[in-house]
C-alpha cells in the first residue's frame, strides 16, 4: 500500500478522501487543508488525520493527491515533486501552459510519476467504446451543464470543454492544424457558452460546445469514422454504435441494407457493447498506484494534461 495524503477538502477533495480511504491501494495518511477550523471539523466528523502544516504531511506520504483551486496547482506540485512525491492532480493540470510545462520537466527531471484528473478517460461507457473507435473524421460533442457559481472562477474552456478535448487528443492521432471558436458572456466575466472547431492535420474536425447555463445536463459525444458511428453518453453511461459492412450473400428479409448511388451495398449492424459499472475517480487514482508499482507511464500523463491545456488556451485565444 501507498502511503498518499490529500491537498484540499472541497467538494471534489471530500470524495477523494473518501475514496483513497477505502481503497486497498492506499494508505490514507491525512489531508491538508488551508481552512484550519474546517479541516479539523472534517478530520472530527469523518477520523481522518488533519495536517495544519503542509510540511508536516508530504514527510509521511509518497503520494499527494492535488484537489484545489487551479491558482494553486502549479505551486503544490513544484512543492511535492521536490518534496520527492508522486502526484496526482486534478484537471486543468495548471493556470498556464508554462506551469504545466514547469511541472511536466520537474517530474521529468525527479523520476517521478504524475497523472492529471481527467476522469472521463475512465468513464465505463467511453471505455466500452474505446476499442471501436479507431480514426475518427468528424467528431461532435455537447457538455452542458447547469449554472453552479462554483464553476465560474475558471472560464468554461478550462472547467468543462477540456474534458472533451482530453477525449479527443486521445483519440485522435494527429497534430492540430487550425482552431476557430467563439465564446459569450451570459452572467459571468468570462465566456458561460463556448464554441470551437479544430482542425487536425490528418483531416479530422471536431466541433465541440460547452456551456455553464444550460437547463440540463448532457455529456455527449458522437464520433464518426468510416463505415461507423459511435456515440458516447457520459452522463447517462450508455454507448451506440452503428457500423456498416459489405452484406453477406444471403441475408434475411429484415437485414437493413443501403445502395448508393454507384450500386456499392452495405448492410446495417447495431451493437450495444456492455458497459462494466465502476467508480471513475477511484478507478483513475487506483490507475496512478498501478503505474507506480510497475513502473509504467500513467494513464492520463502530465504530458496529456499540458496538451488539452495548451490546446483550451488556443481556443480561449481565437474566440471572434
Amino acid at each position: 500500500m501507498l502511503k498518499i495524503g490529500v491537498i484540499g477538502a472541497g467538494h471534489l477533495g471530500k470524495i477523494h478522501l473518501r475514496l483513497l480511504q477505502e481503497s486497498p491501494h492506499y494508505e490514507l495518511i491525512g489531508f491538508y487543508d488551508t481552512d484550519i477550523a474546517s479541516g479539523q471539523q472534517l478530520a472530527r466528523e469523518k477520523n481522518y488525520t488533519f495536517f495544519e502544516q503542509i510540511d508536516d504531511l508530504l514527510e509521511k506520504v509518497e503520494v499527494v493527491d492535488i484537489v484545489t483551486p487551479t491558482l494553486s496547482h502549479a505551486e503544490l506540485a513544484e512543492k511535492c515533486l521536490r518534496a520527492g512525491k508522486h502526484i496526482f492532480i486534478e484537471k486543468p493540470i495548471a493556470n498556464s501552459v508554462i506551469e504545466a510545462q514547469n511541472i511536466t520537466t520537474l517530474a521529468h527531471n525527479m523520476g517521478l510519476k504524475g497523472q492529471v484528473g481527467h476522469v472521463e478517460r475512465f468513464n465505463p461507457a467511453f471505455k466500452s467504446a474505446l476499442p471501436h473507435i479507431t480514426q475518427p473524421m468528424f467528431i461532435e460533442t455537447h457538455r452542458l451543464a447547469e449554472f453552479n457559481p462554483r464553476g465560474t472562477d475558471v472560464p468554461v474552456v478550462l472547467d468543462l470543454m477540456i474534458h472533451d478535448l482530453d477525449i479527443i487528443l486521445s483519440t485522435v492521432q494527429s497534430p492540430v492544424k487550425k482552431v476557430e471558436a467563439s465564446g459569450v458572456a451570459v452572467i459571468s466575466e468570462t465566456p458561460d457558452i463556448a464554441n470551437a472547431r479544430i482542425t487536425f492535420e490528418n483531416g479530422c474536425v471536431a466541433n465541440l460546445t460547452a456551456s455553464r447555463i444550460s437547463l440540463k445536463n448532457m455529456r455527449k459525444s458522437r464520433f464518426f469514422q468510416k463505415d461507423a458511428y459511435v456515440s458516447v453518453d457520459f452522463l447517462a453511461k450508455k454507448v451506440e454504435i452503428v457500423k456498416m459492412k459489405t452484406p453477406a450473400p444471403k441475408t434475411d428479409d429484415f437485414a437493413l441494407i443501403l445502395e448508393n448511388a454507384e450500386g456499392q451495398k452495405k448492410q446495417i449492424y447495431f451493437e450495444n457493447p456492455t458497459i462494466a459499472s465502476n467508480n471513475a475517480i477511484l478507478e483513475e487514482l487506483e490507475s496512478l498506484a498501478n503505474s507506480i508499482a510497475k513502473d509504467q507511464p500513467t494513464a492520463v500523463s502530465l504530458e496529456d494534461g499540458t496538451k488539452a491545456l495548451t490546446l483550451a488556451y488556443q481556443i480561449i485565444d481565437s474566440y471572434s
